[in-house]
């Protein structure tokens, strides 16, 4: 089974978050205010991150193309993590949302907006965002690179780390250890669920947690 797989089939965040600052990694959890725009939807793949910025001026075309050479460029798995320093309109919406779906991306989690969000939500895309409006780029913002690092909230996020996200909001797993992490957490789940079941067979709280170290 692949770590996309394994990491698929970890029901909540709560416990890779867990993990991660277990191992020293406290900041990988993004801005809260970054939501699903489909609560019981989840997220999970790996980074195709995507840098811009404010730019007005500038000819149609100049706008657009960076955009859709980025969307051409989604293979299977990948998750579009943009940082487009801007707060003001749609960096994402539903021809771009059909596109990546088509390609085999797994979601878009943007620390800016959406748009036509009623159509993601019916195409079943995976798309955590700040907001959502019907502003468009053109005028407004342009891409300015993609795969490269970039930063969202207190978070580094590199092309190729991995993305998991939930009801609870998005977490980024940094590539090179996300084998270690995923491992550990399969082995929390086990432990909470021994954990769980002690605690409905009637186990005091301060007793299940001095026996399973977890609560």
């Amino acid at each position: 089974m692949s770590l996309l797989d394994r990491l698929a089939a970890i029901p909540y965040t709560g416990a890779i978050s867990d993990i991660l600052d277990e191992m020293g990694l406290p900041d990988q959890v993004l801005p809260h205010e970054i939501q699903a725009l489909d609560r019981g939807r989840a997220v999970v793949g790996r980074a195709l991150t995507v840098l811009g910025e404010r730019a007005h001026g500038m000819a149609r075309d100049d706008y657009f193309i960076p955009f859709l050479k980025m969307l051409g460029s989604i293979a299977p798995g990948d998750v579009v993590v943009s940082q487009p320093n801007d707060y003001t309109v749609a960096h994402f919406g539903e021809l771009s949302a059909e596109t990546a779906k088509l390609r085999g991306g797994a979601g878009v989690v943007i620390d800016g907006g959406v748009r036509d969000a009623d159509y993601i939500v019916r195409l079943g895309f995976p798309a955590f965002a700040r907001y959502t409006t019907p502003q468009d780029i053109v005028g407004r913002w342009r891409l300015l690179d993609m795969n490269v690092p970039v930063t969202i909230g207190r978070t580094r996020v590199r092309p190729g780390d991995y993305v998991l996200g939930d009801r609870d909001g998005v977490l980024i797993i940094p590539a090179q250890v996300a084998e270690e992490v995923i491992g550990k957490a399969e082995e929390v789940i086990g432990t909470e669920n021994q954990l769980r079941k002690a605690i409905l067979e009637g186990m005091q709280p301060l007793a299940a947690y001095e026996k399973f170290g977890r609560f």
